[in-house]
């Protein structure tokens, strides 16, 4: 691997260009796992606010375990993805009941707690306590590929693990004590301010470009190789907004599936014209006294895309379907986690 012989060139660089993160402030396992899962498919500036919030009102495992389901929806709201809330919390009960409310200290026991894979498993084991294993993310993967010039394909899980025997090595060969967080943090970092996903790397700040193979031969666009994915399915979707007074109509989704378990807006299949959006609402017992266009949008999630077109629609009372939960802003605001891929309908929402 082309790293050995570069750790102690790596850790430097970190020591003195590591960004401020407030998990980098007090980095206990439990706030390392909170913005491991936090940071999953999300930007580390969207992240902040979120985590400073969680940790506010969910200080500790204990207190999490004993949150309700709409506390911690609630919280997380905006970040997406609910199902790493809801296995936080399935994963922070058997912690109460299994280990006393203290995470488990090595990476196997890490591994037992549903909800907590590899990569996750990894970054506890390391920043929180030391121990000599890899967390290897699509950052890593980058990085190492270009020190190496490997055109293996990264989506295997063959090339993922070989990477991960391969730095676990290294790590244990050359690291002093105590510097694994380190170490993987670094070369996370490296991975997201100077070997960029997107656009060329900065290989005249990069501490490790001497030994790179890619700023040697300036492939950089080729390197690392993913195989395309499959299409996205798309869906269309007709989205109402419903409004009474200074109430607003949620529904909530099934508890299993896309979305389980959260607050939507009500819809129906397809794109439906003016005339049929009337018909769909008078057969569910909705007769609106006003009916109006809104823009359309649409929300990407890892496999299907959603698009919506959209019509706002008044009553003089409430009514319709069971199903139905009236709101105000306020009870919105305070207790009901809409779905974020409904955020480009909240400005009608809540007017």
């Amino acid at each position: 691997m082309r790293l050995a012989g570069k750790t102690d060139v790596l850790l430097s660089w970190y020591h003195e260009q590591a960004r401020s993160l407030p998990w980098r402030e007090d980095p206990t396992p439990y706030h390392i796992w909170v913005s491991e899962i936090m940071l999953q498919q999300t930007r580390i500036e969207a992240v902040r606010g979120y985590y400073r919030r969680f940790l506010d009102k969910l200080p500790d495992i204990r207190a999490l375990a004993g949150a309700d389901e709409e506390t911690y929806l609630k919280l997380w709201e905006g970040l997406g993805y609910y199902h790493r809330v809801r296995n936080m919390h399935k994963a922070a009960v058997q912690i109460e009941e299994r280990f006393g409310g203290e995470m488990p200290g090595t990476y196997e026991e890490l591994l037992t707690i549903p909800g907590i894979g590899p990569y996750t498993a990894a970054a506890i084991a390391s920043i929180g306590f030391g121990e000599c294993v890899p967390c290897v993310d699509g950052n890593v993967l980058r990085v190492t590929k270009r020190l190496s010039g490997s055109m293996e394909d990264i989506s295997k899980e063959s090339v993922k693990r070989r990477t991960w025997e391969e730095l676990r090595t290294l790590m244990e060969e050359e690291l002093p004590d105590g510097a694994a967080g380190d170490f993987n943090q670094a070369l996370m970092e490296l991975g997201e301010v100077v070997c960029v996903p997107n656009g060329a790397p900065h290989c005249e700040v990069c501490p490790l470009s001497s030994c790179c193979a890619v700023c040697r031969e300036g492939n950089w666009a080729q390197i690392p190789y993913k195989a395309p994915k499959k299409a996205r399915r798309i869906e269309e979707r007709t989205v109402f907004v419903l409004k009474c007074g200074g109430r607003a109509a949620l529904r909530k989704r099934p508890d299993q599936g896309l979305l389980a378990g959260l607050w939507e807006l009500p819809a129906a299949e397809g794109h439906l014209a003016e005339e049929e959006a009337v018909f769909w609402l008078r057969e569910r017992g909705l007769f609106p006294e006003e009916v109006r266009m809104l823009p359309d949008a649409k929300h990407v999630f890892s496999h299907v895309e959603w698009r919506m077109r959209a019509y706002e629609a008044r009553f003089s009372e409430t009514a319709g379907p069971a199903e139905l939960l009236w709101t105000t802003k306020e009870e919105r605001e305070g207790g009901y986690a809409l779905a974020s891929a409904f955020d480009a309908f909240r400005e009608s929402l809540d007017r």
